[in-house]
C-alpha cells in the first residue's frame, strides 16, 4: 500500500480507503457486524488506514459497525464521517444543517464510532444556501476546538460549482470530498485547480462509478429493489453500461482487472489524494487495495 499526505492536515493516508454506505444497507445487501469485522480486518492487513463513513448510512448504521469491529488500535485509523442529513429508511433522508443539528449529529456519530474524536468530519452534500447556515462553520469550529475533530471537509455533490471549494480556506476546510471517475471528469475543469491553491487534500469517492466500472455487469442487469441503483432509469443503467464497454475494449489493458484500472486511472491525476471505494466482502477490500501496485 502506498500513502499520500492529505494535503495541509498533514495526515497521512493509503491511497486506497474504505467507503462504507454499503454498511447502511442501500446496495441490495444487510451487512452484520461480521461483515463489517471481515472488511475492515482486510483492509488492515492490506494497509489500508482510511475509513470513509457518514450519519447517514443508515442511521448512524454505518458508522455503529465501524465502531463495533475496528480492528487493532483507534490511532492506526484514520476516519471521516459527515454531518447534515437524518435517514428516514432506504433512499430517503431529510437535511438538517444547523449548528444544533451538526453537534447533535456529531456527537452521535461519535457514541456510535465508539470514539472520542474524528479525523475529518464533512459538510455532507448541501447547496450553497446550506452551505452559508447562520454559525454551523462556527460550531464546526468549536467542535474542533473541543477535540471532538481533528479537521473539516466538505463532500461536495454532483451539483455543486466551485464557489464552495474557493471558501474552503475561510470557513476552515481542509478536505474535498467529491465524485471522480472515468465517466465523470467534471472535477478536472471545475474543482481541482482551486484544490491545488488551496492545498486542499482530495478523496474521491464513487471511483468505481457505483460499479460499473468493475466490469461486473452486463446490458438488461437488473439491480434488487433495496439497491440505490435500481432507482436508475433503464436508459441512463443501458447508457453508462455501453460507454463502459467501450472503455473496457479501448482502454484497459489485457489481462488487467477494470477495477483495479479504475482505481488506478483515478490516483493516477495528482489533484487526488485517494480514493474511497465501497466493498461488500473482504475479497473486493483485496481487489482494490492491489490497484496501489498499478500506480
Amino acid at each position: 500500500m502506498k500513502t499520500r499526505i492529505l494535503g495541509r492536515t498533514g495526515l497521512s493516508v493509503s491511497v486506497v480507503g474504505v467507503g462504507t454506505w454499503q454498511f447502511g444497507g442501500e446496495w441490495g445487501r444487510t451487512c452484520t457486524a461480521t461483515d463489517a469485522r471481515e472488511v475492515l480486518a482486510a483492509a488492515r492487513d492490506c494497509g489500508i488506514n482510511l475509513i470513509d463513513t457518514a450519519e447517514c448510512y443508515g442511521d448512524h448504521l454505518s458508522e455503529r459497525l465501524i465502531g463495533e469491529t475496528l480492528p487493532g488500535a483507534r490511532k492506526d485509523w484514520i476516519i471521516a464521517t459527515k454531518w447534515g442529513h437524518h435517514f428516514h429508511g432506504n433512499f430517503r433522508r431529510d437535511q438538517r444543517f444547523g449548528p444544533a443539528d451538526l453537534l447533535a449529529q456529531l456527537d452521535a456519530s461519535l457514541q456510535a464510532l465508539r470514539t472520542d474524536y474524528v479525523d475529518l468530519l464533512q459538510f455532507h452534500s448541501g447547496g450553497d444556501a446550506e452551505f452559508a447556515t447562520p454559525g454551523m462553520w462556527e460550531a464546526a469550529a468549536e467542535a474542533k476546538r473541543q477535540g471532538k475533530v481533528r479537521f473539516l471537509g466538505n463532500s461536495i455533490g454532483t451539483s455543486v460549482g466551485p464557489a464552495q471549494v474557493e471558501r474552503s480556506t475561510a470557513v476552515g476546510v481542509d478536505v474535498i470530498q467529491l465524485i471522480y471517475n472515468r465517466l465523470q471528469r467534471e472535477p478536472e475543469e471545475t474543482v481541482f485547480p482551486s484544490c491545488a491553491r488551496q492545498n486542499l487534500g482530495v478523496l474521491a469517492r464513487v471511483p468505481l462509478a457505483s460499479g460499473f466500472l468493475s466490469g461486473k455487469y452486463r446490458p438488461g442487469h437488473q439491480f434488487p429493489a433495496n439497491d440505490v441503483r435500481a432507482t436508475w432509469t433503464k436508459e441512463r443503467q443501458e447508457k453508462v453500461l455501453a460507454e463502459v464497454a467501450q472503455i473496457a475494449a479501448t482502454e484497459v489493458p489485457a489481462g488487467v482487472p477494470m477495477s483495479q484500472w479504475a482505481l488506478a486511472w483515478v490516483l493516477k491525476n495528482p489533484a487526488v489524494t485517494a480514493v474511497i471505494p465501497g466493498c461488500k466482502d473482504a475479497a473486493q477490500v483485496r481487489a482494490n487495495a492491489a490497484a496501489a501496485a498499478r500506480l
